[in-house]
């Protein structure tokens, strides 16, 4: 059986959503940030990164999220070598661009070392996510999935992280497409027995 090493609310979900709309059977194994087991020999011992998600697979370990993604759900990546490589695009974005102005709220020890720094990178942070929001409000068809009317591995890592935009200050308001997007993934079975889990 696989197990997935996830964190609660984090990108790790993801690939959790993916598992269950892919029907996979899986053991979830939640770690500890609060105590920061993510840096303990354990789990350092499995997945040397120190990160979620991990997925523990008959042929080895797997991290990255498009990756597991791809991996648990095949199912998921359009036939049409278009719209794999849009599938692809969006999630290359997600990883590269919009979980890295995240991830500048809390994890500005990543890039620097001064406290200022830090206070400058999370003040920053509502600013480039509302700006990351309106890109993929203005450039994905979000109809009602991300890349229009078949879901993709696109749609449970897009969802992940639009669930942090209104903690990372942005108004939603102004993004009719991506609440409508929410909504739709928020009713999808996938998502709510992992919310009645724990995960979300």
């Amino acid at each position: 059986m696989l197990r997935l090493h996830y964190a609660p609310r984090t990108i790790s979900v993801a690939t959790a959503i993916a598992l269950e709309e892919a029907g996979v059977a899986y053991e979830g194994v939640p770690v500890d940030f609060a105590s920061g087991a993510q840096q303990g020999a354990a789990y350092l011992a499995v997945n040397p990164k120190g990160r979620v998600p991990t997925l523990e697979t008959p042929d080895g370990i797997m991290t990255e999220t498009g990756a597991l993604l791809e991996y648990v759900a095949p199912a998921l990546v359009p036939g049409d070598p278009w719209q794999a490589a849009r599938m692809r695009e969006v999630m290359y974005y997600l990883a590269s661009t919009m979980h890295v102005a995240h991830a500048h709220k809390m994890r500005g020890s990543r890039w620097a070392d001064q406290q200022s720094s830090f206070d400058d990178m999370t003040a920053k942070v509502p600013e480039t996510m509302t700006a990351c929001c309106q890109y993929v409000e203005d450039t994905l068809p979000l109809a009602p999935f991300a890349l229009g009317g078949q879901m993709s591995c696109a749609d449970p890592y897009l969802y992940m992280i639009l669930s942090w935009a209104p903690g990372d200050g942005v108004d939603m308001a102004p993004f009719p497409k991506l609440r409508a997007f929410m909504a739709m993934m928020e009713g999808r079975e996938s998502v709510t027995n992992l919310t009645a889990r724990g995960f979300l």
